[in-house]
């Protein structure tokens, strides 16, 4: 059965085929007949408390230019039998906005993958410490002395990253013995207004920083990212290097941690971040990997997401 789904994403025409996640979501979708529709934050609208868009139907190819767009048109969301909130961080104003208008959607008709509520609530670096047996030992504070004194807890070393941060961004390695310590601190904190994250610092980001894709709970394909020589980051944005990575079964225990939680969120498609056995952070908002897990392991991870969707649909 065709169906209508609507992708809420950045400008199509800013995406990178290759290595997009959304882009292979559509892909599959549109081969299997759905009819595919793209619109930004900023084009959907409350009126009379129901929620609408201005949308416009897209057609996609592995080819330059990579898509192609067809006439506008307005729509209540029920228009649309599933909705992918698929617009990359920073999570700002008008993103939490998106999310409540998303809230008014009846999903017992449409679904909506992920689920605004949990989209608003989970914070990608906070989210994690719901799970305490899995991760490093961490703090959140903007109080530098109190962020020293956690390093010193740890020998004198630890990772500090911002809680609104994505693809790497200001993530910075920290050791007692660095005269810059405290100026970094003052800067990431905003001389002690802004809460930041501080972590033990894990060796094993060596061998890589593990993306783990999660579907409904289950483990559904990995990589590492491996870091340059030069970097304490293996984020791809920032220079990293995929190579294949098995799904352990430390990261099974890690999955069957979350699992329960993740879906009473409604945060059906997640990213894991893993170091060695610890979970530093669950991406919801936009995760990728999936075109490079595929490269690397011969796989169509898309096709799964697109048949659990066509479930969920089936069940309505």
């Amino acid at each position: 059965m065709s169906r209508r789904f609507l992708f809420i994403m950045d400008p199509i025409e800013r995406i990178l085929p290759e290595k997009d996640t959304t882009f292979v979501f559509m892909l599959e979708s549109q081969k299997r007949g759905h009819e595919v529709y793209i619109c930004g934050v900023s084009e959907l609208f409350l009126d009379a408390a129901r929620p609408g868009t201005r949308a416009r139907r897209a057609e996609l190819a592995r080819a330059v230019p990579h898509y192609r767009l067809f006439e506008e048109r307005t729509e209540c969301l029920a228009w649309f039998d599933a909705i992918f909130m698929r617009k990359d961080p920073p999570v700002d104003l008008a993103y939490v906005y998106a999310t409540h208008v998303l809230s008014l959607v009846d999903t017992s008709q449409t679904f909506v993958i992920n689920h605004p509520r949990g989209l608003r609530d989970a914070n990608e670096k906070l989210y994690a410490l719901h799970f305490p047996t899995v991760i490093p030992p961490s703090i959140v504070s903007c109080d530098r002395d109190r962020l020293k004194a956690f390093m010193d807890g740890l020998g004198g070393e630890m990772i500090i990253k911002p809680l609104d941060g994505c693809g790497g961004a200001g993530v910075f390695h920290l050791r007692r013995s660095d005269r810059n310590l405290n100026a970094i601190l003052e800067m990431a904190t905003d001389d002690g207004r802004r809460a930041i994250m501080g972590q033990r610092y894990l060796p094993e980001i060596r061998q890589g920083d593990k993306r783990l894709i999660v579907l409904n709970g289950e483990a559904l394909g990995a990589t590492l990212r491996v870091p340059r020589e030069d970097e304490h980051r293996g984020n791809i944005h920032v220079g990293g290097t995929c190579v294949q990575a098995p799904i352990t079964s430390r990261d099974r225990t890690i999955v069957e941690t979350l699992a329960t939680r993740l879906q009473q969120d409604g945060l059906f498609f997640v990213g894991l971040d893993i170091i060695g056995d610890f979970l530093t952070e669950v991406n919801v908002t936009s995760p990728t990997g999936i075109q490079e897990i595929n490269g690397l392991n011969n796989t169509c991870l898309e096709a799964h997401v697109i048949d659990f969707v066509q479930s969920r649909l089936c069940r309505r």
